[in-house]
């Protein structure tokens, strides 16, 4: 697992995401003096609130997939520089997927959780999102992890980026405007903010709870463990 600044110990670390229950895909914190900005928002900014975790928890948006009354709740943390994030997403992902939030018995939500954005993980985020705004949230969110280590050598992060938007037939103007701008960076520095608030070690973190209590996070992102932990919340124990 990757590790992050934060510590502590969380397997009996309870979290309230109440305030997350109905929130989705949104594009936040996005400014235009006028037309497309020329840089592209590369690290966290300046947030107000951040001590408060209920404010905090407002700001930081998830991105969700599944019925917003789904009776489990997954909470996921990820990195894209992070490998055991991509065997996740790539591996354990989709048979979470099938086997809850296809069915309706669980939803999930992914944050942002980018521990080191000098290597382009802030960057990276944002322009996942920049995809979501054209409905392929997901299917960058997989290409960015399955091209890991070409990310992570690439020189020109910022055309890479731009070329994995091309492979999906995104509308390239429109990606661009988005990725050289700060659209969704005040989302995915709340989302980096939260995870260190809750003290979280390290990524992937994994939590599952109720639909609208209690979430705990699991020593494990495998499948099983997740199975286990959505069917004891089904099961109302």
């Amino acid at each position: 697992m990757s590790k992050g600044n934060a510590g502590g110990d969380l397997r009996r670390f309870y979290i309230v995401f109440a305030a997350v229950a109905a929130i989705g895909i949104a594009a936040v914190g996005y400014t235009m003096a006028s037309g497309v900005m020329n840089a592209a928002v590369t690290a966290p900014i300046d947030l107000e609130g951040t001590d408060d975790l209920r404010r905090l928890t407002e700001m930081a948006i998830p991105v969700t997939v599944g019925d917003e009354d789904a009776p489990a709740t997954i909470i996921v943390f990820g990195d894209y520089l992070c490998v055991h994030c991509a065997e996740f997403s790539l591996r354990h992902r989709p048979l979470v997927e099938e086997a809850f939030v296809a069915t309706g018995q669980a939803r999930l939500l992914f944050y942002d959780f980018p521990l080191n954005p000098e290597q382009g993980t802030f960057l990276a985020a944002r322009a996942a999102r920049c995809a979501g705004d054209q409905g392929q949230y997901w299917a960058y969110h997989d290409l960015l992890f399955r091209s890991q280590r070409t990310f992570a050598m690439e020189p020109d992060q910022l055309r890479l980026l731009r070329d994995f938007a091309g492979q999906l037939g995104l509308d390239s103007r429109e990606f661009r405007g988005c990725l050289n701008s700060d659209r969704h960076a005040e989302a995915v520095t709340a989302n980096l903010e939260l995870a260190r608030a809750l003290g979280l070690p390290g990524t992937p973190a994994v939590l599952v709870g109720s639909g609208q209590g209690m979430s705990r996070r699991l020593d494990s992102y495998a499948f099983d463990i997740i199975r286990a932990a959505v069917e004891s919340v089904l099961a109302g124990s």
